[in-house]
């Protein structure tokens, strides 16, 4: 394993796969754990990865995390191709597994843990083996495969319960449930908090028995990447810090709406907008 600065106790740990996507201009470093490691960061966490990647991939971005990277022949890498409607997505290449020796002793405690697969890269076993004060899981990559020549498609959740009993908090997006309703009530039966995101529609919050609608800000919108990834980390970390998911949905949404008008992760926010996303504007 790689291990690029040594190993201290962190606050925010985020595990899965960094990821190379392929953009119009070219190569950029993305993936979970990327955005919500940076995201995490601008919040005031010590921020830990566990990753997968090749000796060749460029972590530059990630400078100055504590990062257990598994040595791999490939970087997971894909590329979305616009579509009608929405867009293809395909998996050209993917990176080792990631199994539980691989994190760090003192990292399977860290207050907040990230659970953030992208390629199916882990077990959803994993969850019962870490004990955080709040599990968070964003399970994108347990809720899609691939055929042989990578085209990436919906697929169903192998015993979501599995993961679902386990988090403290599950965040998703509509499209990864293939906007199936029904599912999404499911879900949320299954696990304490959920939180569905819409895209421009803002969010929706399960939680207690009740259901609540967060609307996004009216933006202009430059690269969607990462926008949900960047929601799910700010959603995180504030309702860790106010046991509140209304306040953290409405906090996240805030955030993630300043993320779109950038690309890539440079969408990720500033703490200039991370002082506005605290102020809550009363009616």
């Amino acid at each position: 394993m790689q291990e690029l600065i040594p190993l201290e106790s962190v606050d925010y740990l985020a595990v899965g796969h960094v990821a190379i996507d392929r953009t119009p201009s070219g190569l950029c470093l993305g993936g979970t754990v990327s955005y919500a490691a940076l995201t995490a960061r601008v919040l005031g966490m010590r921020v830990g990865i566990v990753t997968s990647a090749s000796a060749t991939a460029s972590l530059e971005p990630l400078a100055g995390f504590p990062i257990v990277c598994i040595p791999s022949d490939s970087t997971t890498e894909f590329e979305n191709i616009p579509s009608n409607p929405g867009r293809r997505q395909i998996l050209h290449h993917r990176a080792a597994q990631i199994l539980l020796d691989h994190i760090p002793q003192n990292w399977r405690t860290a207050p907040i843990i990230h659970l953030a697969p992208i390629a199916s890269e882990f077990e959803p076993g994993l969850a019962a083996d870490l004990t955080a004060n709040l599990l968070g899981v964003t399970p994108q990559g347990w809720l899609r495969s691939w055929d042989e020549s990578g085209r990436v498609f919906a697929s169903p959740w192998e015993d979501p319960g599995l993961v679902l009993n386990q988090a403290g908090a599950v965040v998703l997006s509509l499209d990864d449930m293939d906007r199936d309703l029904e599912r999404v009530e499911s879900y949320a039966h299954q696990t304490r908090l959920l939180c569905v995101t819409e895209g421009a529609a803002g969010c929706v919050v399960y939680w207690n028995g009740d259901r609540r609608r967060f609307p996004a800000p009216s933006v202009d919108k430059v690269d969607s990447t990462g926008a949900g990834d960047i929601f799910a980390s700010a959603f995180f970390v504030r309702l860790y810090m106010t046991r509140d998911p209304w306040e953290a949905a409405r906090f996240a949404t805030q955030a993630a709406s300043f993320s779109i008008s950038r690309l890539g992760l440079d969408g990720i926010p500033t703490p200039k907008e991370i002082e506005d996303c605290y102020m809550e504007v009363l009616p």
